[in-house]
């Protein structure tokens, strides 16, 4: 088969992260889809602004990086964002304003048909918060093809999750991705006991979702994909802070994952990509050229 660039859909939260240092765009689903551009993909962004000053901007700025805008869409709500504080360890707290634009995201023909071409889609449970989006969402992850990389990031946010919410998200994943902060509360939501591996083994058989990507800050990562373990101990980085970090690693190893690289060479790349971000201010920092060859090359031939 002649290589190609992936096709990339990222489903959910766009926003602003109101950092100490000044805003910057954010929500899981928008990194994601900004990583994976940056390493290749072909890439569309699925989500709601407001008909205001910082969701035009928001536009602009997805114009700027790429990333395909046009089924962002314009709804009457303010568009989001998220203040952020960071503790004495550069690790981010966030408050999670309601009643927003991405909350309102509605199911579209031409969102339906995007969808139905998608290599891979990203979707997570914060933006399942409430209706239409958590429809909307659903609808459009049932909507890709069966052989596209299902990718769900629980993103556990304040009290903006369920065991309902990730129990359905679940049934439409083939790739699970969370990090060892939302492990515990996944494992307890879900009524599962035993170490790290006993909780992702358990979670892979009853919802038979093949790969399960566990991100552990500086301790690297923790990967199981259909009986196989791959465990990095993690790069050593000079930590600015940890924003966005996640939403790399996850664009990394998808990309990686629709290649057909091995477990060590996803964990290899997606851990460098992550601790490059994360010695970076904000979540979506150019990305050097040496973290984007092995990605460019894969899909150039």
């Amino acid at each position: 088969m002649t290589p190609r660039r992936p096709f990339v859909i990222g489903i959910g939260e766009l926003l602003w992260d109101l950092l100490p240092a000044g805003k910057q765009l954010g929500g899981a689903p928008a990194n994601f889809s900004y990583h994976a551009h940056q390493l290749g993909a072909d890439v569309s962004l699925v989500s709601a602004v407001g008909d205001d000053p910082l969701g035009h901007e928001l536009r602009q700025r997805l114009a700027s990086w790429g990333v395909n805008g046009e089924h962002v869409q314009t709804v009457p709500a303010p568009t989001g964002t998220v203040s952020v504080k960071l503790d004495t360890a550069r690790h981010p707290t966030f408050t999670i304003h309601e009643r927003v634009a991405w909350d309102r995201l509605e199911l579209t023909p031409a969102a339906q048909q995007l969808v139905s071409r998608a290599d891979a889609v990203c979707f997570g449970t914060l933006a399942q918060r409430s209706e239409p989006s958590r429809a909307t969402i659903r609808a459009l992850v049932k909507r890709a093809p069966s052989r596209a990389l299902k990718v769900l990031d629980v993103n556990l946010r304040q009290q903006f999750y369920s065991r309902n919410c990730l129990d359905a998200s679940l049934r439409l994943a083939n790739v699970l991705k969370l990090n060892d902060d939302e492990l515990p509360t996944v494992a307890e939501m879900l009524e599962i006991s035993g170490a790290p591996r006993e909780q992702i083994q358990q979670i892979a058989d009853h919802y038979l979702v093949p790969t399960i990507i566990l991100t552990r800050g500086d301790q690297g990562s923790l990967i199981y994909r259909d009986g196989q373990w791959l465990d990095h101990p993690g790069v050593a980085a000079d930590v600015a802070d940890t924003v966005g970090a996640g939403d790399a690693f996850a664009a990394a190893a998808t990309l990686g994952l629709w290649a057909g690289w091995s477990l060590a060479e996803i964990s290899e790349q997606a851990n460098a990509v992550a601790a490059y971000v994360a010695t970076q201010s904000g979540a979506t920092p150019p990305l050097p050229d040496p973290l984007r060859e092995k990605f460019l090359a894969a899909f150039a031939g």
